[in-house]
């Protein structure tokens, strides 16, 4: 591994249901990411990421806000985004709001950028999505010289250029950014090309069928000459105290937030086979600790990984199971990752 093994938890702020069955409304779900994001921080969890998403079943469209109130009442986890659509956003006003996050948590702030998954964003902020490719170039090109903190003399295409400009507040440093590639090998060595960390979301499917994307990486690093850089993978999951109260819990709520998403893009209904499939020899970490644990530790392994990052919202799965799912992943599958990755 190019460095040591992180633990990470990541929501999208996904609008979830009450004990009765009842949508939470936004602001309280919004108050539940910040609770279950305190508890991460108190049981040792390394970082914390939230998603930015505007549309109707995610509730956290600003998550530097969200995270800023989660910075406040914790001590130590790192905590950045998952995913900055840098596409449909403003590299400038990007480093401002994590510099001052980074003031706010005293150094704590990190950064995901990616195309993000979703378009709603794109005609929201008035941008042409066929441009979907070329935004996302020229303002990660604008970004990673803001994040040096000297002046910036920067020309594009489809923004305004900037001439010997600084941009404020100073961090001091540079503030870590990653780069989330959801499969394309272009994207993979782009990250090397910026020398950028890289966050493979790997939502379904074998993980080790992205080992070819980690060798790539590496290849491209090299061949740059850089040294070795952290690796990721965010993935879905849920973890309860068996493997039958785990899927018994996640089922009718991974099935909503699929099947929602689905009738958008032209899938089919999931099955409860297909769920059990990802469960079984996918990427979807759902189980007791110990099974949950064995699945990390394996992945790990096959990529070569310095972080994982379990995605533990799942639609309209409730704040109460989610946080004994962050409990169990902090106390009991860290320790057994790390006891299996020892061994």
């Amino acid at each position: 591994m190019s460095a040591p093994l992180e633990f990470a938890l990541d929501t999208f702020g996904d609008v979830t249901v009450d004990a009765d069955g009842a949508t939470v409304a936004y602001p309280q779900v919004i108050r539940n990411v910040v609770e279950q994001a305190v508890l991460a921080d108190r049981l040792g969890v390394d970082a914390f990421a939230v998603g930015e998403h505007h549309r109707a079943d995610f509730a956290v469209t600003a998550p530097e806000i969200v995270l800023a109130a989660i910075a406040a009442r914790t001590e130590r986890i790192r905590l950045g985004t998952a995913v900055t659509v840098l596409s449909s956003d403003d590299p400038v006003r990007v480093y401002e709001r994590f510099a001052t996050l980074d003031a706010v948590s005293n150094g704590r702030a990190e950064i995901i950028v990616g195309r993000g998954s979703f378009t709603e964003s794109f005609p929201l902020f008035g941008y042409d999505l066929s441009l979907y490719q070329e935004l996302f170039e020229e303002k990660l090109d604008l970004l990673d010289q803001l994040l040096g903190e000297g002046p910036v003399t920067w020309q594009g295409e489809l923004r305004a250029g900037l001439t010997d400009q600084h941009v404020y507040p100073k961090t001091g440093g540079r503030i870590r950014t990653w780069i989330g590639v959801g499969g394309s090998p272009e994207s993979v060595v782009r990250a090397a090309r910026y020398e950028m960390p890289l966050m493979l979301a790997i939502i379904g499917g074998q993980p080790e069928r992205f080992a070819p994307y980690v060798d790539l990486y590496h290849r491209a690093l090299e061949q740059l000459g850089v040294a070795r850089l952290p690796i990721g993978v965010h993935s879905p999951g849920h973890v309860a105290d068996t493997d039958e109260q785990a899927r018994e819990q996640l089922w009718p709520h991974y099935r909503v937030l699929h099947d929602r998403i689905g009738r958008e893009r032209g899938w089919g209904p999931t099955s409860r086979a297909r769920f059990e499939a990802e469960a079984d020899a996918g990427s979807l970490y759902v189980g007791s600790p110990t099974t949950v644990a064995a699945k990390i530790a394996k992945t790990v392994r096959a990529l070569g990984l310095s972080r994982f990052e379990l995605k533990y919202s799942s639609g309209t799965l409730p704040h109460e199971a989610m946080m004994t799912s962050v409990g169990l992943y902090a106390e009991q599958v860290i320790p057994q990752v790390r006891h299996l990755l020892a061994a």
